[in-house]
Order: structure tokens, then sequence, then C-alpha cells
């Protein structure tokens, strides 16, 4: 019997998030949502890969280029933290950003679901 080569993951190190626009995607995740930029090249004519994530954190979200410039409108899963939900949704509401309303379930903390600029979905569920 052969042995089996050992599978060692240790992180999540980037989820991605299709775009057809980077600069207005770069400006929604920064200017509204207020993550840094941690990456923002070329990799080829007319393509850009562009990394953002909030301070202090390991994983990033690639705002990827959309293949062939189709439209690419989905619900991410991406589940981003906050300390107070109510104030994070007010405050994405007073910068115009397409939120739902907060859940409150038993058992499970506060969260909501709100919309990027091009409509794909993305979440914030409040950490203790």
């Amino acid at each position: 019997m052969t042995p089996q080569a050992t599978i060692e993951i240790t992180g999540v190190a980037t989820v991605a998030v299709q775009v057809n626009d980077p600069d207005r995607a770069l400006d929604f995740y920064t200017g509204t949502l207020g993550l840094e930029t941690r990456r923002d090249a070329t990799f080829g004519p007319g393509l850009r890969w562009i990394e953002v994530a909030p301070r202090g954190a390991t994983t990033t979200i690639a705002l990827a280029p959309a293949p062939g410039g189709a439209s690419s409108v989905v619900d991410t899963g991406i589940r981003l933290t906050t300390s107070d939900a109510d104030a994070t949704h007010a405050g994405l509401r007073e910068r115009g950003v397409d939120v739902d309303d907060i859940l409150r379930m038993p058992g499970t903390p506060p969260m909501f679901s709100f919309r990027d600029h091009a409509g794909n979905t993305l979440y914030v569920v409040e950490v203790a």
C-alpha cells in the first residue's frame, strides 16, 4: 500500500467577488465599507487584480475581473464581522448602501445582508 501524502490546509487567503468596473468596486469596498487596499496590480492586457480587507484581517477579498466582462451578480456567501450590527447597518444605510433589515433569531447573532455597487450580496454578522 502506498503511503498517503499529508494534506495541511492552514487558512483561507482570499475569497473573490467578480466585478466589471474595478475602479467603482475599489471605491465601494474602500470608500463605503472602509476596507483597506492590500494589492492593486495589472496582470495582463487590460486585467487588474485588486485585494481589499478589513484592517488587521488575514483573509482578503479579491475584486476579480468578470470573465469576458459578463454580468456576475451573485450571493457571495461572504460574511463580514462587526462588533455592532445596529451601528454598521445604520452607517451603511446612511451611505446609500442597499441593506436588508437586521435579522434577530434565537441562538444566532444579529446579522444582515447588503448589496455592493454591482448587486452582489454580502453579509454582516455581529461578533462579541
